[in-house]
């Protein structure tokens, strides 16, 4: 759980380049958004290998 609060603080501190970059056209802000979304897709990915994990471990408790 501590990992997806993580993720989602994340998305909110990149909404000022967000902003710098869509409504004042900042290309600096693009270069740092794209930074920041390559790294939300990096944590993405880590939880979704953990759900996988936990799923595999009930999985396997409930046959056993």
């Amino acid at each position: 759980m501590q990992k997806y609060q993580n993720l989602v603080e994340f998305v909110k501190s990149l909404e000022t380049d967000v902003i710098k970059f869509y409504e004042k056209g900042q290309a600096a802000a693009g270069t740092r958004l794209r930074k920041g979304l390559s790294e939300l897709k990096k944590m993405a990915q880590e939880i979704r290998n953990e759900i996988q994990e936990v799923k595999a471990q009930r999985k396997a408790t409930k046959s056993e």
